[in-house]
């Protein structure tokens, strides 16, 4: 492997990390209503674990709630079930072949616990990234050591590598803020 590909292939890792907090982020309940608060729940269906999205569709009608039609009305039962133990906080209702769940305002305590699973899933983000930094580092001395890369190349790239880690801890900084932000709003 060249160097440049390790440099290359820590960037999309470190990209990846970043997409998968974006991705978490949005499970965050925010008091406006969401598919991606309900769609990843499991649910006991059909003998075995399945997701929500893939049994029904699930849409918001309006900012304060979230429509789940399955696609088969057997299955609407183990779906209430199944958003009741994951205890998000949501309490549906059936209502004929649909389950409607009216979204909570959010009181003063949760949104602070909600900053807080932000902030653990940041640095859990920011863990990914630092990961990444390490390996592609490592790479790097390894290449040197084989005499692939010259000592001034072995320097140029982790410099690159160091460039990109700051760039990616930055934007999950920013992400994070943009989070707390939208939580703190009433």
């Amino acid at each position: 492997m060249q160097a440049t590909q390790v440099v290359s292939q820590v960037e999309a890792e470190m990209k990846k990390a970043l997409e998968h907090t974006a991705h978490e982020f949005t499970t965050l309940h925010t008091g406006k209503a969401a598919p991606s608060m309900v769609d990843s729940v499991m649910v006991d269906a059909y003998g075995s674990h399945v997701r929500i999205k893939d049994i029904a569709a699930i849409s918001t009608p309006d900012p304060r709630l979230i429509v789940i039609q399955p696609w088969d009305k057997t299955v609407l039962k183990p779906i209430e079930q199944a958003i009741l133990l994951a205890n998000i906080g949501l309490h549906p209702s059936v209502e004929g072949v649909s389950i409607r769940i009216p979204v909570p305002e959010l009181s003063r305590e949760r949104r602070e616990d909600l900053i807080k699973v932000a902030h653990k899933m940041t640095e859990d983000g920011r863990i990914g990234i630092r990961a990444a930094r390490q390996r592609g580092m490592d790479a790097i001395k390894a290449l040197q050591k084989a005499g692939a890369v010259s000592e001034d190349d072995q320097k140029r790239h982790e410099k690159e590598i160091q460039k990109k880690t700051d760039h990616y801890n930055l934007e999950m900084g920013k992400m994070l803020e943009a989070k707390e932000k939208e939580l703190k709003q009433i």
